[in-house]
C-alpha cells in the first residue's frame, strides 16, 4: 500500500486541481484550459507532451525502456447543465457549464498516477517499457461528423503501439473507498435514433379530413417498446428509448409532423442488427396507416468489453493497494462509454471507483452532482499501481 501512502501525503494537491478543473468547466472539443493545465503539469514531471490530439487531448509520455506500452486514460469535458451547488466554493464559474459527471476527478486521478510513476522511475522501480497518458476530449457528445473524443484521438496515433489500456470513471452512489471491477461485458453500446412521422394536416373539428402524425407517432411508439418484450431474446440485455417527441402548431389543428429522437441499448452486435431491423419495422407502421415514417440511426458507442486477463492484472494491482475488502465487482449497466473504442485497439480495463458522499449520493448527470474527494488519492494509486503491474507481467 505504499503507493496509497504516497499519494495520501499530496491529497490536498489533488483536492486543489479537482477544485480548480470543477470551476472552470469546459464543453467538448473546447477543453483547452484543462489541457494547458494538465500539459503545463506533466511537463513538470517530466513527461513529452502533445498537444492538440484529438482536437483538444493531450498525451504524455514517460520511458524507461522499450518494454510494453500501458496507457492510461481520462477524459477532460463537462456538461451543459447549471450547476446547483451555490453551497461549494469551487462551483462553476462559467454559467450553463458544470462537470456533473466527475470527469474533473478522472483528470485529477491521473495527474496523480502521473507523479507517483514520474517518482517510481527516478527511483528505478517502474519497469522496462512506456507509460503513455491519455487526457481525452469529448467523451460526453461527437462533432458534427458524429465522432467522439476517443475516436479523434485514435485517429491522431493515440494508442499507436499501445499494448493494455486501462481506465476509471467515479461512481456517485457508491461508497468512498470501493474499487469495482467486471471482467467481459461492463457498459452496453449505444446507438442514437432520429425519426420523423409525417401525416396531414386538418381542423382538429374535421379530422376525417386529415391524418394526425400524433395518432401515427403514438402507434410507432407502442410499435417500438414492443420490440425488447416480444423480439429479442429475454436472456439478452437491450433497451429502446424514445427522449423526445415534438409535434404540432396548435390545439385546433392535426399535427402534419412529429419529430421523435431516442436511443438503444445492447450488448451483443446480433441484437443491435435486430433492434435496428424492427425499428424500421416500427415506423413503417405510419405508412401502414396512411402516413408516413421514416428514421435515421446513427452509430454510437460499442460495448465497453474488459480484458479478462487484464482485467486480473488490474484487480490484483488495486488489492495490493488499497484494502482487499473494498475491492469487488461490478454490476453491468446500460450506460455507455467511449472507453470503448481504446479498449478495441488494445486490450482494455475500465473500473469504478467508490465516490459517493455519505448520507448524500449525488446522480450523475444531476445539477447537484458532486464526489467525497477522499476517492482522489486512491484513484490516482490504483492507475499507478495497474500500469506498474502491466509493466511487469502483461
Amino acid at each position: 500500500m505504499e503507493l496509497l501512502s504516497r499519494a495520501t501525503a499530496f491529497a490536498p494537491e489533488l483536492v486543489e486541481i479537482r477544485r480548480d478543473i470543477h470551476a472552470h468547466p469546459e464543453l467538448s472539443f473546447r477543453e483547452t484550459r484543462t489541457a494547458a493545465l494538465v500539459a503545463e503539469r506533466l511537463k513538470t514531471l517530466g513527461y513529452d507532451v502533445k498537444a492538440g490530439i484529438g482536437v483538444t487531448g493531450c498525451i504524455g509520455e514517460l520511458a524507461t525502456g522499450t518494454g510494453r506500452t500501458v496507457a492510461l486514460r481520462a477524459d477532460m469535458d463537462a456538461l451543459p447543465i447549471q450547476e446547483a451547488n451555490q453551497e461549494a466554493a469551487y462551483r462553476s464559474k462559467n454559467d450553463g457549464v458544470m462537470h456533473a459527471c466527475g470527469h474533473d476527478a478522472h483528470v485529477t486521478c491521473l495527474l496523480g498516477a502521473a507523479r507517483l510513476l514520474a517518482e517510481s522511475a527516478e527511483a528505478g522501480e517502474l519497469g522496462d517499457g512506456r507509460i503513455r497518458l491519455i487526457f481525452q476530449p469529448s467523451e460526453e457528445t461527437t462533432d458534427e461528423d458524429n465522432v467522439g473524443g476517443a475516436a479523434r484521438m485514435i485517429e491522431d496515433g493515440a494508442m499507436d503501439g499501445v499494448d493494455a489500456v486501462i481506465g476509471l470513471h467515479v461512481a456517485s452512489e457508491s461508497p468512498v473507498g470501493q474499487v469495482l471491477f467486471r471482467e467481459g461485458p461492463l457498459m452496453a453500446g449505444n446507438d442514437t435514433l432520429r425519426g420523423t412521422v409525417r401525416g396531414t394536416n386538418a381542423h382538429a373539428a374535421l379530422p376525417h379530413e386529415g391524418r394526425d402524425a400524433i395518432l401515427l407517432a403514438g402507434h410507432v411508439v407502442l410499435a417500438a417498446q414492443a420490440i425488447v418484450a416480444r423480439t429479442v431474446d429475454p436472456l439478452q440485455p437491450a433497451v429502446v428509448t424514445f427522449g423526445t417527441i415534438e409535434g404540432g402548431t396548435a390545439e385546433n389543428i392535426l399535427a402534419g409532423e412529429v419529430r421523435l429522437e431516442g436511443t438503444l441499448r445492447y450488448f451483443d452486435f446480433d441484437v443491435r442488427e435486430r433492434l435496428h431491423e424492427e425499428l424500421r419495422r416500427a415506423f413503417a407502421v405510419a405508412d401502414a396507416m396512411g402516413g408516413e415514417g421514416r428514421i435515421e440511426i446513427r452509430h454510437g458507442n460499442p460495448p465497453v468489453i474488459n480484458d479478462v486477463k487484464l482485467n486480473a492484472l488490474v484487480r490484483a494491482a488495486a488489492e495490493s493497494t488499497v484494502d482487499a475488502a473494498d475491492v469487488g465487482t461490478a454490476e453491468q449497466i446500460m450506460g455507455a462509454e467511449d472507453f470503448a473504442f481504446l479498449a478495441r485497439e488494445a486490450p482494455g480495463c475500465f473500473f469504478w471507483l467508490g465516490a459517493g458522499i455519505e448520507g448524500d449520493p449525488r446522480s450523475h448527470h444531476h445539477p447537484r452532482f458532486d464526489i467525497d474527494e477522499r476517492c482522489l488519492p486512491r484513484g490516482a494509486a490504483v492507475l499507478a499501481a495497474a500500469a506498474q503491474k502491466v509493466l511487469a507481467e502483461w
